[in-house]
């Protein structure tokens, strides 16, 4: 394990044959998966720091399409180099400056409108992984649109008391033994919320599990982490299911 702050290891993944296709929205390119039967209700995945190409991702949209909904995953990048595992950790500070988590609301809205025009969505809801998570946090407290949002181990920004008056529904889920995030900042963060968050929240942490832990491919999982990784995958639909 390299001693980056923030990165889980990406290395050999398994290739994934995916079940959506590309398209183009506005200057957006995004991945859709959509159920076999007409539904209104759709589900905005925002990818981690590897892109909205790659697999773990595409495998998340596609299983959350198998659930009933129209599931989404824009490139929050523009068109920009994601950050690859070959790239060095010196440089990441940089490259997060140039691709901040909180700057993501002019592409939320762009694919908000895709989902209600194009798509005929009435509800709907977001989760995000690591750099997703933290965006997740973010228009979960700017963007009523948005019904409910699941943030997955997304770095907790503590710039204000502000980033705990949350509109709709958030679920927030944390690995014990991430190490980009300390139990301390999970116990501030459920303190905080119990103070300013006027609507429903969760926040759990599962035993045992690294940073990136819940993306991960079957094919990909270690047999110790599997049903944490499951119990994970399937708390994030239970949230999505109540709200969306």
């Amino acid at each position: 394990q390299m001693a980056d702050p923030f990165l889980y290891n990406a290395g050999d993944r398994s290739h994934y044959g995916c079940l959506g296709h590309e398209v183009q929205i506005e200057y957006l390119k995004a991945y859709v998966c959509r159920p076999s039967f007409f539904t209104d209700k759709a589900v905005i995945v925002v990818h981690d720091v590897f892109g909205w190409r790659f697999p773990d991702i595409r495998y998340i949209v596609d299983l959350i399409a198998g659930h009933g909904y129209i599931a989404i995953c824009p490139d929050f990048f523009k068109g920009t180099e994601p950050w690859k595992s070959t790239d060095h950790w010196g440089d990441f500070a940089d490259w997060m400056k140039a691709h901040d988590p909180v700057k993501v609301d002019k592409e939320a809205d762009v694919v908000l409108k895709y989902l209600k025009e194009q798509c005929g969505a009435k509800k709907i809801g977001v989760v995000g992984f690591s750099w997703g998570g933290m965006a997740v946090h973010h228009l979960m407290l700017k963007n009523p649109q948005l019904t409910a949002g699941v943030s997955l181990y997304g770095r907790i920004i503590r710039d204000s008391e502000e980033r705990y008056a949350l509109l709709n529904p958030t679920f927030f889920i944390f690995g014990e033994k991430d190490h980009t995030i300390s139990l301390d900042q999970i116990f501030l963060l459920e303190e905080k919320l119990k103070q300013y968050c006027k609507v429903s929240y969760k926040i759990k942490v599962y035993p045992g599990q690294v940073h990136g832990f819940a993306q991960l491919k079957p094919e990909d999982m270690k047999p110790d982490d599997k049903p944490y990784i499951e119990e994970a995958r399937k708390d994030m639909m239970d949230w999505i299911k109540m709200f969306v």
